[in-house]
């Protein structure tokens, strides 16, 4: 497999209409461009140092959930073929090829819909504290990394600080009505058993995952990315042990590294070679073994 050039910063001859983290989106007229670097985040920071291929991963995996699950609800996904862009994009194929789909513009919602079947992260917090999760109440002394018996719908909001900030469903609906936080809550859920069923065969755990919404005039579309190893985590089966968090195929590699050596305000500091390579072939290894594929396009 040929190793592309890591790819930090586009910039193309078209308006730009947002630049996250990670992506580079363009307005294009009619569509979105998305553009996915190779940059990587850390605790609110962007790093100094790419993940060569990490955005051509996020994006082809992006791309197969999306054809996968688009019997579910319809997604926003125009085309991720380079040969099917508008002809203005083609002079612009080597950067773009691989790393950049067409979307359709919608008007997104701003509440980021989060599944669950194991506890971990922020949910694994809250329960240590309040034993229960967006209010979702939850049997005593469950473990960290344990299963639930069944998943839970936990949405999110970015407060004041940029941060995501669990809510609970009543608060969901506040903001958004019942009929549109209701449709949104089952689509997800839809969404994470039809994944996690995928991947259960291939070895992966499903342990949680994040979706956004938007809509196109009155039909609610997913959007964003979808089921990445930056939006979910994916664990080896094989190594699952409740009480125990296993390896998952993200950037928690890069966070473990810059908790042992860095401490806010200092600048954050470059990834040494070894951690990018191992990076580098934990988001592969997650590639193939969700997609069944070996080859990057």
């Amino acid at each position: 497999m040929t190793m592309a050039s890591p790819v930090t910063f586009t910039d193309l001859p078209f308006p730009l209409f947002r630049r996250g983290k990670v992506r580079d989106v363009y307005d294009i007229g009619a569509y979105l461009l998305f553009v996915t670097s190779d940059r990587v985040s850390a605790f609110d920071h962007i790093l100094p140092t790419p993940i060569p291929q990490k955005g051509i991963i996020l994006n082809t995996i992006s791309e197969f959930w999306f054809k996968k699950t688009d019997a579910i609800i319809r997604n926003h996904l125009l085309t991720a073929t380079i040969t099917d862009f508008p002809t203005e994009l083609l002079p612009y194929s080597d950067l773009l090829k691989g790393r950049s789909m067409v979307v359709i513009k919608t008007r997104p919602i701003d509440v980021e819909c989060v599944v669950r079947q194991y506890l971990a992260g922020s949910a694994w917090a809250e329960y240590q504290t309040s034993g229960s999760v967006c209010g979702i109440s939850l049997p005593s002394g469950l473990q960290m990394g344990e299963r639930l018996p069944e998943p839970i719908f936990t949405p999110a909001i970015k407060n004041h600080t940029g941060h995501d900030e669990n809510i609970p469903f009543s608060k969901m609906i506040e903001l958004l009505g019942e009929p549109t936080a209701m449709a949104m809550k089952t689509a997800s859920i839809a969404l994470f058993q039809y994944a996690s069923d995928w991947v259960a065969p291939k070895g992966l755990i499903l342990a949680d995952t994040k979706f956004e919404f938007g809509w196109l005039n009155n039909t609610l579309l997913l959007i964003d990315e979808a089921l990445t190893p930056d939006s979910s985590r994916y664990w080896e089966k094989s190594t699952y042990i409740a009480g125990q968090t296993p390896p998952s195929f993200d950037k928690q590699i890069v966070r473990n590294y810059l908790l042992s050596v860095w401490k806010e305000p200092d600048p954050v500091p470059a990834l040494p070679d070894v951690i990018v390579q191992t990076v580098t072939q934990k988001y592969l290894e997650g590639y193939t073994k969700i997609t069944g594929n070996d080859n990057l396009p």
